[in-house]
This record gives structure tokens, C-alpha cells and sequence, in this order.
């Protein structure tokens, strides 16, 4: 019945025509704040976002809804793309839904986007446009085209994840120094964080989900091949476990997060990449087997458990060895 935080004077703000940068925590309701303002404001909101997975399941909810969505990206045919792009010229969509790539493509930028009255941009995982972020994405850096082009259009950042550093970074790379910062506590009391020494952490962890029978949860490890061998060490063990990373074929890896988000009690094992975007409120514990990249990560990991505001756990096992291999990780990436 209420908006949560700083909701309310968000909307209004960008529903006024004001630009706006926000630092939401994972699960505190930043997509809602867009999401009106589409609704109020007349024309098609165009929402940027690096992620196919966000974009599927929050125009699937917003369809439901009854919320004139879609979204463009390369899940779809080109008959599909093309009955979504007269969509959009015409007026019929409240969101469109599209990845920085195609937003930037000449087909877009020159061809469709003048032909549209366009509600507001929402640049979300904002973040990606920091060099120092562990999401970059170089194409985010080109985003400052919008205000360049549509100078009167209102646009909304918003992240998750950002120092001040990043946050600098964020306004200065989109050209957001007249926008309105809004910057909630990302305290997340509902969260109980533990961590634990390693001695053998796949009997750890399946002690710590054998304490909790049926409960929704993402284990996290580094590499794939922990991740496959840890899911098939926990199925062996009689638990509900589903594995995800970039190395799985793209039809499973889909079909195991539509378990994850649909069915009761699913332990989803995966590389850090699963879980941006998923909006499943009911995790109830997020498990680290090795050490996050970083502490801004880590709080983006946990912050996936407990959406919902009932507790959650936040569990990890440490040992010296995975500084070495961390270590070794990021020399080998540079």
C-alpha cells in the first residue's frame, strides 16, 4: 500500500522532468521507480539494461500486469524484432527493454528512437559504466548520446553497487552532474552474515543446507568446473541443486533459471554471474565456497537473499589458500 524508502520522491522528481541518479540496495525497489514515471509520463520509457535475464522476467511481470512491455534483444527472430519495433514507433508500448549494443546501433539510434515520443531513459546497473566495476561494459560509456540528442528527455541511473569513487565515475561518464542524487542506507538488516573457516567445504555446505530442508538458495563458486562438480556432489546428496555459468548451453542454462524463479526449494550452484537482474524475493540463503572479487561484490552476492524482508542468511567459508587464488585470478585477467 506504501512506497518503500525513497520511492515516492524519486517518481515525483522524474515524473516533474528531472534527472535522477540512484543508489538503491539489491532488493529495495529501484525498478518500481521507473516504472511509474513510464506509466505517468506520456510517450515509451526506454529502459537500459545489460542483462537478458532482467529484461525477460521484468517485462514478463509487468505483462501480467497488464503493462504494455517488451523488450529487444538476440533471444528473438527477426519477425518478432520487427513487429516490436512498429510497437514502439506507434505508440503501443509503455517500456521497451533494450541492451546498450542495439540501443547504440545506427538502426536504433537514427532510425527508430526519432520516429518515437520517449517517455524517459532508465540507464539501470549503472555501475557498468565504471572501469573499476567488476560488470563494466565499454558500451555503457556511449550512453551520454542520449542527453546529447534528447536533452529534454528525463533520465534515471541507477545501481546497486557504488562507492563514491564509482558514483563520481557514474556522473561524470553520463553527464548526470545536474542530476538529483538519491542515496538510501544500504543496510540490509533481514541478512544475518556468517563466516566460517574452511576445512572441508563441501561437507560445510552440506551441513549448513541440511540445517535448512527446502529452502531457496544460490551457492556460489569461482570457477565452472567447481561449480558442475559441487551441484553434482549436492544431487548425489539427495538436495535440489541446479547449476549455472557461461560454459552451460544457453537453452539449459535458461531452463534452470526458470526452475530456480518457479519451483519451491531449488539450490541454484553458479559462478558470480548468475543473479544480477533475478528478482526471486524468497532466497532465503546466499553461500560463498570461495572468496568474492570484492567486497563490492560480495554485498551485490548476498544482497540477493531475503527480497522479501523476511531473514536470510549470508554464509561463507574462508581460508588463506583463496587469497592465492584470487590473486592468481586477477594477475591472470590483467
Amino acid at each position: 500500500d506504501d512506497f518503500r524508502g525513497l520511492q515516492q520522491p524519486i517518481i515525483e522528481h522524474l515524473v516533474a522532468g528531472g534527472d535522477a541518479l540512484v543508489l538503491m540496495p539489491t532488493g529495495g525497489g529501484k525498478s518500481l521507480c521507473f516504472q511509474v514515471p513510464a506509466l505517468l509520463r506520456p510517450g515509451t520509457a526506454i529502459v537500459i539494461s545489460p542483462l537478458i535475464a532482467l529484461m525477460q522476467d521484468q517485462v514478463a511481470a509487468l505483462t501480467q500486469l497488464g503493462v504494455r512491455a517488451a523488450f529487444l534483444n538476440s533471444t528473438l527472430d527477426a519477425a518478432s524484432a520487427n513487429a516490436i519495433e512498429r510497437q514502439l514507433v506507434e505508440g503501443e508500448l509503455d517500456l521497451l527493454y533494450v541492451a546498450p549494443e542495439r540501443l547504440l546501433s545506427p538502426r536504433f539510434l537514427d532510425g527508430l528512437l526519432p520516429r518515437t515520443q520517449i517517455a524517459l531513459f532508465a540507464i539501470d546497473e549503472a555501475h557498468c559504466v565504471s572501469q573499476w566495476g567488476h560488470d563494466f561494459r565499454r558500451e555503457y560509456r556511449e550512453l551520454t548520446v542520449l542527453h546529447e540528442r534528447w536533452p529534454q528527455v528525463p533520465r534515471i541511473a541507477l545501481t546497486a553497487t557504488a562507492d563514491t569513487p564509482t558514483r563520481a565515475e557514474i556522473v561524470e561518464r553520463l553527464n548526470l552532474d545536474q542530476a538529483r542524487q538519491f542515496v538510501s542506507s544500504f543496510d540490509r538488516p533481514n541478512i544475518r552474515y556468517r563466516v566460517e573457516e574452511k576445512h572441508d567445504p563441501r561437507k560445510q555446505l552440506l551441513n549448513f543446507l541440511r540445517a535448512r530442508p527446502k529452502q531457496a538458495g544460490i551457492v556460489y563458486a569461482l570457477s565452472r568446473k567447481k561449480v558442475d562438480e559441487t551441484a553434482e556432489f549436492l544431487r548425489g546428496e539427495g538436495i535440489h541443486a541446479l547449476s549455472s555459468h557461461a560454459g552451460l548451453d544457453s537453452s539449459v542454462r535458461a531452463h534452470h533459471q526458470t526452475r530456480f524463479l518457479r519451483e519451491d526449494g531449488v539450490v541454484m550452484v553458479a559462478t558470480i554471474a548468475f543473479g544480477m537482474g533475478i528478482d526471486k524475493p524468497d532466497v532465503r540463503f546466499v553461500a560463498h565456497l570461495d572468496l568474492p572479487k570484492s567486497m563490492e561484490g560480495y554485498y551485490q552476492e548476498t544482497g540477493r537473499g531475503g527480497r522479501d524482508g523476511d531473514p536470510a542468511e549470508a554464509w561463507m567459508v574462508y581460508g588463506l589458500g583463496d587469497v592465492v587464488l584470487l590473486r592468481q585470478m586477477i594477475d591472470g585477467s590483467e
